[in-house]
C-alpha cells in the first residue's frame, strides 16, 4: 500500500491500531508502516505458494485468544454478579474513557502542529537563491538559463538599456514594494529598488512586467540579467558602482586639497568636489550646516574619507555619516549634490527620533550630540578612550566652584575640577530694549575677545544652579569649535539676541584675552554657522572657507555662492570652528 499518499493523521491511527509508535515525522511513520508490512506480505506469499505453516505455532495462538475471551469473560460476569461494586466499575470505567479521550485529543492536536510546520517548512537553498543571499555561489541550478552563468558586456544585450539619470543612491536602500532592506537591488533602467532576484522576488517580477533586465546589488555592486538568470561584467559599469561605494586612496585623500579641478555631472552642469550642496527634504537645514562645517576639519574629513580607518567598527551611523563624506568629495559622481536622507534616518534611530527631517532643531544641540555619538560609536561606548573627534576637538578647562555656592555649598574651600570640552560657550551681554532718538534699533556690537574672558581664570560666572564659577584654559585643542548663545527658550516664547560679535577671519590670538597653557594659540576661522531672520522663521546658513582657494562660500541647502570675508565678519554667528595654525 502507498502509505505516503495518507495524512499524518491517518498514518498515526493505523500505526496505533498496529500497536507501533506514533511519534515522529511523516517519512518515519511511513518506513515504519512498510517495516510492518513486508512480514505480512511474506506470510500472504507463503499462503499463496502453498508453503506449510508450522503446526507449533497455530496451536500456540489459538489457546492465546480463547484464554483471553474467557478471562473477558468471567470479568464482565464478576461485573454483573458483584452489585454492591458495580457503581464504583463504572465510574472506573467512565475515568477511563475521558483520560482516553484527552490523550487523543492531545495527539490530534500535536499532529495539526506537526502538519502546519511542515507546510511552512522553507528550503534554505531555494530562499537564498530567490532572495540573492549568496552571491558568491553560482546562480540556482534548478531554473533554466541560456547558457553561461557570468557573462561579459559584449554577451549581453541590454547593457545600452542603462539609465544613469534615473540612478540615485542617496536614498534609504530598501525595497520599494516590501520596504525590506534585506537583499535590495536596483533596477539600473529606471533606478527602483526591488528585493531578491528570484523567481517569486519583486525584482523578477519587475523584470517581466516592465522588460527591465539589469539590476545590480546594492551592497556588493554586482550586477544580475533578469529573466535570464546570469551575472554581467563589464567595465562600463565601474562608474556606477562607483558612483554607488566612492573609494579614496592614501594618495588621492592627499590631493583633495591640492587640487581645484572642476568635474561635470550627468546633465552638463559643473561642481567642485567639496563644495557640494545638501537637499533639505523638509526642515532639516539646522543639520546639513552642522555637516558643511564638520567635514571642514580636515583629519575627521580625511578619516571618515577612507573606509579602512575605522574597519573594526561598524554602525549605522558611522558608516552613513563615513558615505556622506565620502560622496562629497566625489569627483565621479552623476549629480553635483547629495540627499543626507539615508544619513538622517540613522540620526532617527540613534537619538531616538529627538532630531528628525521633519521638524527643526537647534544646530548646537546637533553638533553636541552628533560629535559624542560618533566618538561613542568609535570607542565602542568608552568615553575615555581617545577617537579622531577627541583628537580634533577635545580641550580642557580648571573649573573652580566657590566655597558655599552649588556644589560645594557644604564646602568651606573651593572645588576645583578638570572638566573636557568640545564645545565652548561665550554668553552675549543683553540686547538693548529701547529705540534711540531717531526711532531707530541700534544694533550692539561686541569683540569676541570681551566674550573670551569667560575663561581668564579671574571673571566670576554667577549662575542660581551651578553657583559662582570661575574658568581657565588648561589645554587648547587643535580644532576650537565656539558657540555664541543667541537665543533665550523658556516655556512662553524663544527670544534671539542680535548682537554682532566681531571675531577676525584669521589671526584669532587667545594671548590677548585669557592666559593659555602654550606659549602661542593662534587660531584661523574655517567654518561659520549663523542664523538669519526671526527667533522662530530664521535660516540657517553656513560660511566655509576653501583653503586651497582662499575663498569664502556660503551655503544655504542646495545653494552656493561664493562671498566676501567682511560679509562673514558681519553675520550673526552661532557657531564657529578654529583651526590652530601652529599646526
Amino acid at each position: 500500500m502507498a502509505w505516503s499518499a495518507l495524512k499524518v493523521v491517518d498514518l498515526r491511527s493505523e500505526l496505533k491500531k498496529r500497536g507501533l509508535p506514533t511519534t515522529g515525522k511523516k517519512s518515519e511513520l511511513v518506513a515504519r508502516l512498510e517495516e510492518s508490512d513486508s512480514p505480512q506480505e511474506e506470510e500472504q506469499q507463503q499462503e499463496g505458494t502453498g508453503a506449510a505453516v508450522p503446526t507449533e505455532q497455530a496451536e500456540e495462538k489459538v489457546p492465546v485468544r480463547q484464554d483471553t475471551k474467557k478471562r473477558d469473560h468471567e470479568e464482565d460476569q464478576e461485573e454483573i454478579g458483584d452489585g454492591s461494586n458495580s457503581e464504583a466499575k463504572r465510574r472506573r470505567i467512565d475515568d477511563e474513557a475521558t483520560v482516553k479521550e484527552e490523550e487523543q485529543q492531545d495527539v490530534k492536536m500535536q499532529v495539526i502542529k506537526e502538519e502546519e510546520e511542515e507546510e511552512h517548512k522553507v528550503d534554505p537553498e531555494r530562499m537564498a537563491f530567490e532572495h540573492g543571499e549568496d552571491d558568491d555561489e553560482p546562480l540556482y541550478h534548478g531554473q533554466r538559463n541560456s547558457g553561461k552563468l557570468v557573462r561579459r558586456g559584449n554577451e549581453c544585450p541590454y547593457l545600452d538599456t542603462i539609465s544613469r539619470q534615473n540612478l540615485d543612491f542617496d536614498f534609504e536602500k530598501c525595497c520599494s514594494v516590501s520596504l525590506s532592506k534585506v537583499n535590495v537591488y536596483v533596477c539600473l533602467v529606471c533606478g527602483k529598488y526591488f528585493q531578491g532576484r528570484g523567481p517569486t522576488t519583486h525584482a523578477y517580477t519587475h523584470s517581466l512586467e516592465m522588460g527591465h533586465h539589469l539590476f545590480m546589488k546594492l551592497d556588493s555592486g554586482r550586477t544580475y540579467c533578469l529573466p535570464d538568470m546570469y551575472e554581467v561584467m563589464d567595465p562600463s559599469l565601474a562608474d556606477i558602482q562607483y558612483v554607488l561605494n566612492p573609494t579614496f586612496t592614501e594618495a588621492a585623500v592627499k590631493e583633495v586639497d591640492l587640487t581645484n579641478t572642476w568635474a561635470k555631472a550627468l546633465d552638463g552642469s559643473e561642481y567642485m568636489p567639496g563644495l557640494i550642496g545638501y537637499n533639505n527634504m523638509k526642515a532639516n537645514d539646522y543639520a546639513n550646516v552642522v555637516l558643511q562645517a564638520l567635514i571642514r576639519i580636515r583629519p575627521l574629513r580625511d578619516f571618515f574619507l577612507r573606509r579602512e580607518n575605522y574597519a573594526h567598527v561598524s554602525t549605522p551611523l558611522l558608516e552613513r555619516f563615513g558615505e556622506l563624506v565620502r560622496k562629497t568629495w566625489n569627483p565621479k559622481a552623476f549629480k553635483g549634490h547629495v540627499s543626507p536622507h539615508e544619513f538622517m534616518q540613522s540620526v532617527m534611530s540613534k537619538s531616538g527620533k529627538r532630531f528628525r527631517i521633519d521638524t527643526q532643531s537647534d544646530p548646537v544641540e546637533f553638533f553636541s550630540w552628533l560629535l559624542n555619538a560618533l566618538h561613542q560609536d568609535l570607542t565602542g561606548g568608552k568615553r575615555k578612550l581617545p577617537s579622531i573627534i577627541t583628537q580634533c576637538l577635545q580641550g580642557e578647562i580648571e573649573l573652580t566652584i566657590l566655597a558655599g555656592t552649588g556644589s560645594a555649598k557644604d564646602s568651606t574651600t573651593d572645588i576645583v575640577q578638570r572638566v573636557p570640552f568640545l564645545l565652548l560657550t561665550l554668553d552675549l551681554p543683553p540686547a538693548p530694549l529701547f529705540k534711540d532718538a531717531l526711532e531707530k534699533v541700534i544694533i550692539p556690537q561686541v569683540p569676541i575677545f570681551d566674550l573670551l574672558r569667560k575663561f581668564d581664570g579671574e571673571s566670576i560666572q554667577d549662575d542660581v544652579r551651578t553657583g559662582r564659577r570661575k574658568m581657565r584654559i588648561t589645554r587648547l585643542p587643535k580644532f576650537l569649535a565656539i558657540h555664541v548663545k543667541r537665543f533665550l527658550k523658556n516655556q512662553f516664547f524663544k527670544e534671539k539676541n542680535p548682537t554682532i560679535v566681531n571675531f577676525p577671519v584669521k589671526g584669532l590670538d587667545l594671548t590677548k584675552c585669557i592666559s593659555v597653557p602654550a606659549p602661542k594659540a593662534t587660531y584661523d576661522l574655517i567654518a561659520n554657522i549663523v542664523h538669519e531672520g526671526d527667533a522662530n522663521i530664521g535660516c540657517f546658513k553656513a560660511h566655509i572657507h576653501r583653503k586651497s582657494e582662499d575663498v569664502w562660500y556660503e551655503f544655504q541647502d542646495l545653494h552656493l555662492v561664493d562671498v566676501l570675508p567682511q560679509q562673514v565678519v558681519l553675520s550673526e554667528a552661532y557657531v564657529q570652528i578654529y583651526e590652530l595654525t601652529d599646526m
